[in-house]
């Protein structure tokens, strides 16, 4: 009788835990969706709704420091049972800081070709200025005198060669928000995004639940 208690208390015990570690995938699984998701949809969206000059920039704060640093602070945060001076890391929480902030960069560019193949116009633009203190910017306007804004950066046209008075053919937003490029084939970003996505939201699950399993144990000594 003895034996066939301390056996179900095994099992119940083993059940538990199988559910807590179920419920801590999931739990874990959610949050990095939303961080890397967040990370990619708040950069991606800037340029291409095309958000305000001040939220544009506070959504690029979230997504390239906030919500990857998320992925780090919150499952050390949430280690109760560990005390503070013995508390450490998972390695693979390295992964998702990284390809967070990846996404949140790489996600902006990419809205940056989106909104510019939505909304983007090919003009005959005219070098007003030119900044090569380091990396090249060209200050661009129409040739019948419409400012273009933002600058025309060297990767996207405004090459060394380039001087004020010189005439470029360029795709610009008249939103004033993508920056302008004479490239008539961007590259694209989908799947590179694609990847830090995977790589954020695997990693982050995979750190996040190795957290809590040591959370669990060192409160079972």
């Amino acid at each position: 009788m003895t034996e066939n208690v301390s056996g179900a208390a095994v099992r119940a015990i083993r059940v538990g835990e199988d559910t807590g570690q179920r419920v801590d995938l999931i739990r874990w699984l959610l949050h990095n969706l939303v961080c890397a998701g967040g990370s990619l949809g708040l950069a991606w969206l800037g340029p291409v709704v095309p958000l305000s000059a001040p939220v544009r920039g506070v959504g690029l704060i979230l997504a390239a420091a906030v919500l990857p640093l998320a992925t780090v602070l919150v499952p050390m945060l949430g280690l109760r049972k560990v005390p503070r001076r013995e508390r450490k890391m998972a390695w693979q929480l390295v992964f998702p800081v990284i390809a967070g902030v990846a996404l949140g960069v790489f996600g902006h560019a990419a809205g940056d070709h989106t909104a510019l193949a939505d909304r983007g116009e090919w003009v005959d633009a005219v070098v007003v200025s030119k900044d090569d203190s380091g990396t090249n910017h060209c200050d661009l306007r129409t040739t019948d005198g419409r400012a273009i804004s933002p600058s025309l950066s060297e990767g996207d046209g405004c090459r060394d060669a380039v001087w004020k008075g010189d005439e470029l053919r360029v795709r610009y937003d008249p939103e004033g928000v993508a920056g302008p490029t004479e490239d008539r084939s961007r590259d694209s970003y989908g799947g590179m995004l694609m990847a830090l996505f995977l790589v954020a939201v695997v990693m982050g699950t995979w750190g996040s639940v190795r957290q809590s399993a040591w959370d669990r144990q060192y409160g079972g000594r």
